[in-house]
C-alpha cells in the first residue's frame, strides 16, 4: 500500500511504501533569506515530514541536493552539518541547477527509512 500525505493536483509533499518515506523537493518558504536561512528552513520541513512518517534525519538513505549558485556550497555544507547527527551522513549528490523560483537557492530531495 502506498500512503500519500498532503495530495494536491501535480504532486505529494510525500510518499511511503514498503518502509521507504519519499519526500517531494523541499524548498525554503522565504526565499529572502540567504543560503543559510534558506538551507536550515528546508531541513526543518524535512524534520517535520519525516516525523510524519515516523522516520527521522538518523534514517535518511539518500539526499540530493540542488543548488542554484556553487558560491553558495561552503554555506549550505556549514548549515547541512550542523543538523545532521554525527555518524548518519546518507549517501548525497549536490549538482548546480536553475531552481523553479528565481529566489530559491536550494532544494532537497530526501528518501528515508520508515
Amino acid at each position: 500500500m502506498v500512503q500519500r500525505f498532503d495530495v494536491g493536483t501535480r504532486l505529494s509533499e510525500m510518499a511511503v511504501h514498503n518502509g521507504v518515506c519519499y519526500l517531494a523537493g523541499q524548498v525554503a518558504e522565504d526565499g529572502s533569506q540567504d543560503i543559510t536561512g534558506q538551507t536550515q528552513q528546508v531541513l526543518a520541513a524535512i524534520d517535520a515530514l519525516l516525523a510524519r512518517a515516523g522516520s527521522s534525519k538518523a534514517k535518511l538513505l539518500r539526499v540530493e541536493i540542488f543548488l542554484k549558485d556553487f558560491a553558495d556550497f561552503a554555506g549550505m555544507n556549514a548549515a547541512w552539518e550542523a543538523w545532521l547527527p554525527a555518524g548518519h551522513a546518507p549517501p548525497r549528490a549536490t549538482v548546480k541547477a536553475e531552481l523553479a523560483k528565481p529566489e530559491w537557492r536550494v532544494e532537497m530531495v530526501v528518501t528515508a527509512a520508515v
